[in-house]
């Protein structure tokens, strides 16, 4: 969350609720990485909760430092690996497409690669006008191709999906990283992930329409 720690830590705890919520719905064990969602999400905000904590206080400086390693692991490593690879397993093995298999492998690619990137590079944040600032050294060279890769990995998936609502899930991303890096871009990590927290919801209502197409098929089962 990009205002304020007690913003964070709020939105941390509501997500949380969320992803604990959506868990609970599932009725398929495919499902647990893509209903887990929101409860990362949770996690990533928490963690940058107490990056606004430590941050104004050197003492703590190692402790900022390994939150802001927990954060940025969030959202370039994590996301990019879970975000395709979870909607993958939403679909039936007979109807995977090999067009999401190779959105997956991109956020595979991209993921190792940022991966690589935050162990041997130096990254900081810093609070800059109500907002954090991830400072990272990373190669110019790899910033494109690392944003192309990126976006195919998290943006573009959802739209792959026949699954009900998740037009919505990727609709939600695609608007809050349009309004993000048009508005924010100096920011776009931190604020980019306050707009996608608003994507639990739409995770939580498309885990609700799997959990009732369980039911129903469930119930003509037993009706046979």
């Amino acid at each position: 969350m990009c205002f304020s720690a007690s913003a964070s830590f709020t939105a941390g705890a509501v997500l949380s609720v969320i992803g604990v919520v959506s868990i609970t719905k599932t009725k398929d064990p495919s499902h647990l990485l893509f209903a887990s969602i929101p409860l990362l999400f949770g996690m990533q905000q928490i963690a940058e909760g107490f990056i606004w904590v430590t941050s104004p206080n050197p003492e703590y400086e190692q402790i900022q430092k390994l939150f802001t390693y927990v954060f940025l692991f969030f959202a370039q490593t994590l996301w990019p690996i879970w975000v395709p690879f979870s909607i993958l397993l939403l679909t039936p093995k007979l109807s995977r497409k090999f067009s999401a298999k190779v959105l997956v492998f991109c956020g595979l690619v991209v993921g190792i690669c940022l991966a690589f990137c935050l162990v041997n590079f130096n990254v900081s944040a810093k609070i800059v006008e109500q907002h954090i600032v991830y400072l990272q050294d990373y190669p110019k060279s790899f910033r494109i191709v690392g944003i192309i890769l990126y976006v195919l990995a998290t943006i573009i998936p959802p739209f792959f999906s026949k699954i009900k609502y998740m037009w919505l899930l990727g609709t939600t991303i695609l608007i809050s990283y349009i309004i993000t890096a048009i508005f924010y871009d100096h920011y776009l990590l931190s604020v980019w992930c306050f707009f996608s927290s608003v994507i639990s919801l739409s995770i939580y209502l498309i885990i609700a329409e799997l959990g009732k197409k369980s039911a129903k098929k469930d119930l003509f089962e037993i009706e046979d």
